[in-house]
């Protein structure tokens, strides 16, 4: 099995050899050779968020509708009826997952999520619209409960939505008795009079798209379809089944729950097809500015960059060349222009989510 050491060996041959993009070059390569090998259309997503290294925006890796250009990008000229998405990604919006998972299923009859490493939160939602999952013994899927960003008094802060709604119903229960108030009015007011109800419908549109799709693609046909799905969901979607967001469920563990999972070990040419590609997806992560791809069997690619670190360089001139200020007469301020403007609300910002 080629691991990541020999996939650059491979990237720096190519390079040698004069290739102007080795990493692009290396990893098409498998791609092709996992669409002949499967003779299914292979679409790969992934994002530099697993990888040390400068710290990358979190929208810049999350899942948001700006994806659905990339992915109209490399649909264009696929014909298969089937799908194999190699996913990579921590996640991010859920209304941006559903239109994915609704574009995908209008162009493709089958699909195979393949997960390399992991496919966490909203990424897991949709690989729970496949039809079927393929992980390693070293892949995972996550908790599906929803997040919501907050600008708070002591910053920006990640808080699931499970959690506020049981802060809430604590809240009920301690300020039943006054003496108990001043401890909770901190606590809620940085949440807002409807960040209670978001939660609520977050959780819910989380449980029944995941229920919808699990019943719809994975189940087909299955004769308790609606049953094991509706159970898959509310277990997948409960924050307090896990503790955290970011909990790794492995492909043991969500067999046992009832996902219909195909193990990447079970054929070790697709392994090293499948793991060839990420291997050469994090390189060019880790050797380029790129921090998302998505790109298809024919060599059709959408790529998210950031701008390099700009670096200030000391400058020196000679004397001779340094430039002479030229004195500016004063120009005299009317005395009305000396007095501070009053602030005017109507300027103010609100802060940011």
């Amino acid at each position: 099995m080629p691991v990541w050491g020999e996939i650059l060996k491979e990237i720096g041959q190519a390079q040698r050899q004069g290739n102007p993009s080795p990493g692009d070059f290396v990893r098409r390569k498998y791609l092709t050779q996992l669409h002949q090998k499967r003779n299914r259309a292979v679409i790969l997503y992934a994002t530099k968020w697993t990888q040390s290294g400068n710290a990358v925006p979190p929208d810049l890796l999350s899942i948001t509708d700006e994806d659905m250009q990339a992915l109209m990008t490399v649909m264009h000229g696929i014909q298969e009826p089937a799908l194999d998405l190699i996913l990579h990604s921590p996640g991010g919006s859920i209304e941006a997952s559903e239109a994915i998972v609704t574009y995908l299923r209008s162009k493709f009859s089958d699909i195979c999520v393949i997960v390399p490493q992991q496919a966490m939160s909203a990424a897991t939602m949709i690989a729970c619209a496949a039809n079927t999952i393929m992980l390693g013994k070293h892949s995972f899927l996550g908790p599906t409960d929803p997040q919501f960003i907050l600008q708070t008094e002591l910053g920006v802060r990640v808080v699931t939505a499970q959690s506020v709604e049981d802060q809430f119903e604590q809240a009920q229960k301690d300020c039943a008795d006054p003496s108990r108030m001043g401890a909770w009015i901190p606590i809620l007011k940085q949440y807002g009079p409807d960040m209670l109800q978001k939660c609520k419908n977050a959780s819910s549109l989380s449980k029944s798209l995941v229920a919808g799709w699990l019943e719809q693609y994975m189940f087909n046909g299955d004769t308790n379809a609606k049953k094991n799905a509706k159970k898959i969901a509310g277990w997948i979607t409960n924050h307090k089944a896990f503790k955290t967001h970011g909990r790794h469920l492995g492909r043991d563990y969500l067999r046992s729950k009832g996902f219909k999972i195909i193990d990447l070990e079970s054929d070790p040419e697709i392994q090293d097809l499948v793991l060839s590609v990420f291997h050469a997806t994090t390189a060019t992560f880790d050797s380029t500015t790129a921090v998302k791809l998505v790109e298809n069997h024919i060599g059709k690619m959408f790529v998210k960059q950031v701008a390099p670190p700009m670096m200030m360089m000391p400058q020196m001139m000679m004397p001779q060349m340094r430039p002479q200020p030229r004195p500016t007469p004063a120009a005299p301020v009317p005395p009305a222009q000396l007095s501070a403007a009053p602030p005017n609300p109507a300027n103010a910002l609100p802060p940011q989510p």
